[in-house]
């Protein structure tokens, strides 16, 4: 018999060797207001038919966790799939991304037409149906030269690149019905979990819609996204430039030597975006309303501060003098600073900058005035006066960089048309396959944890703990105003994970199993694997990876 430790009762259990998760569930008595969609088992993420054969802890999940919530959108991008191919079995489904609380799928047709109304009501027909009949998800673990003869039959090229390339000898693959598929984490038991969705025609595709994170009975609100999903698109059009569309296409160009070249281009393509922003912010600078300031704002380890220094030189370029200064240095003093529900400082709390004092010497700066501005010691946890003075002259514009620049309260007083704003952040990802998308925000997450570590401030395990704070003041504090930059800068691309695993990997390596974190860094280490490592000796000073590798 096993002993099974169940975290969410605090109690053991025994059972027969093999019963799975599923059949152990009504064992335990613990709130269930949703439905338990997968579990950790000695903190590595598992779907609920793994099969126990040795004493192990256990918590089980529902979709108000991250791992819940991925487990879940896995499956429906699975439903979705299936239900095209059992319609239309020449069509190709192609999940980009997340956006809008959702994914974009882009359907190819032979015709090259796009997807019609009458078609996503069709395959929303049959999904609906696929559910009703609550199938099964079979799981089946095979070697690889076997996978890449299924996926064959298929036409699916892209997985089967990433399996060639991969380096594992088997791999796990799932079918609904008399549909394979190919997915690197667990996905529900059958099709009658997946109740709530919504899929609806999107710009030249479909939106994949799914549940409130918080409320998982109802739909995420629809939050439109169109500049992001012109920022989306324009980086498809720079990938297709590379000739990379996932893992795969990224491996084989890695082992046929072309990765000096990719980091060449990748790095050339966001110096023509910078060099773009520059042209825009000196054409609106010499109007007959002109541009002053400068607002640059994005989450945590976006490139922020590299994009500054670049955009700067840029300026320069055009003719003009940018004088800068980051938000962070009018942080009020540690001791005023908001605090957590548990006490700790909540550093990205906007009344953590004091911004009425900030904006007074904003607007000095614009009335022609020197101004001594302050430096942050963040040891003393104190503001300082070192004597840096800024004055602006007639070619002068304001650069203003930190997570809360777009925030409308911070200048308030300035008028709009006097503001360019730019927001930057890691706005696509690498897909493993057409139908695994990473999620955007594991490159932050990513570079990190690396800089974290590499610096000395905090261990991986710290970073990971302190992983979800940080989202949490994301959605509150900075992804509101997204929409309402100029412009958007996308700060990721393709070869960037296969550049961080070597550091990453190392680092992960550290978090011990025995915590809660491990679960995470168990994810991160098993989607880096898929990537060919990639020497970071070719990369530029001035790229914004740089800043995260270079201790």
């Amino acid at each position: 018999m096993l002993k099974i430790y169940c975290k969410n009762t605090g109690a053991y259990s025994e059972f027969q060797e093999g019963t799975t998760l599923l059949e152990m569930l009504p064992v335990f008595d613990f709130d269930k207001p949703y439905d338990i969609l997968s579990a950790r088992v000695n903190n590595v993420s598992e779907g609920l038919k793994f099969r126990v054969f040795n004493n192990r802890d256990v918590e089980f999940l529902d979709y108000r966790s991250y791992n819940g919530r991925s487990v879940y959108c896995r499956s429906l991008c699975f439903l979705l799939c299936k239900a095209v191919r059992d319609l239309y079995p020449e069509y190709k489904v192609v999940l980009r991304r997340p956006i809008c609380k959702g994914y974009f799928c882009h359907v190819s047709k032979p015709d090259k037409s796009g997807i019609t109304e009458e078609e996503v009501t069709a395959i929303r027909k049959r999904m609906t149906e696929l559910v009703e009949s609550d199938i099964p998800f079979r799981r089946h673990e095979v070697r690889i030269d076997e996978a890449i003869r299924i996926f064959g039959k298929y036409g699916y090229e892209d997985k089967i690149k990433l399996l060639r390339t991969c380096g594992d000898l088997y791999i796990t693959y799932y079918t609904l019905q008399d549909t394979a598929d190919y997915f690197y984490d667990a996905v529900v038991p059958s099709t009658g979990y997946l109740k709530v969705w919504e899929l609806s025609p999107y710009n030249s595709g479909m939106l994949l819609r799914v549940p409130n994170r918080h409320k998982p009975l109802e739909l995420a609100p629809l939050n439109e996204q169109p500049k992001t999903f012109e920022t989306f698109a324009e980086t498809l059009r720079w990938n297709r430039i590379m000739e990379l569309d996932n893992v795969g296409d990224v491996n084989y160009a890695c082992q046929q030597g072309k990765a000096p070249v990719l980091i060449q281009i990748a790095e050339a393509l966001q110096e023509k975006k910078i060099v773009s922003i520059a042209e825009d912010i000196e054409r609106r600078r010499h109007a007959a309303d002109p541009v002053r300031i400068v607002l640059i704002t994005g989450p945590t380890s976006s490139g922020k501060s590299t994009f500054c220094r670049r955009l700067s030189i840029q300026l320069m370029a055009c003719g003009l003098h940018p004088v800068s200064f980051s938000t962070d240095d009018y942080f009020v003093n540690r001791a005023d600073t908001p605090k957590l529900p548990d006490g700790s400082y909540d550093f990205d709390n906007f009344e953590t900058v004091d911004h009425a004092y900030m904006q007074k010497d904003i607007l000095r700066l614009l009335d022609g005035e020197e101004v001594e501005v302050p430096e942050y010691n963040f040891v003393t946890g104190k503001r300082e006066y070192n004597g840096k003075k800024l004055k602006l002259d007639g070619a002068s514009v304001l650069l203003v960089e930190g997570i809360h620049a777009l925030n409308p309260v911070l200048t308030e007083q300035v008028p709009e048309s006097s503001k360019y704003k730019i927001f930057i952040n890691t706005i696509t990802s690498a897909s493993l396959d057409d139908h695994n998308c990473i999620p955007t925000s594991d490159n932050r997450l990513l570079r990190r944890i690396v800089r974290d570590y590499l610096k000395g401030a905090f261990s991986a395990r710290e970073t990971i703990a302190n992983w979800p704070n940080v989202r949490r003041a994301e959605s509150r504090w900075i992804y509101p105003y997204q929409e309402t930059a100029d412009v958007l800068f996308n700060s990721a691309y393709l070869v960037e994970f296969a550049v961080l695993r070597p550091h990453a990997e190392r680092i992960l390596e550290t978090v011990p199993k025995n915590c809660p974190e491990y679960a995470e860094a168990h994810r991160l280490l098993l989607f880096l694997h898929y990537f060919l490592p990639v020497s970071d000796k070719d990369l530029p000073s001035t790229s914004l990876i740089r800043s995260f590798i270079d201790a």
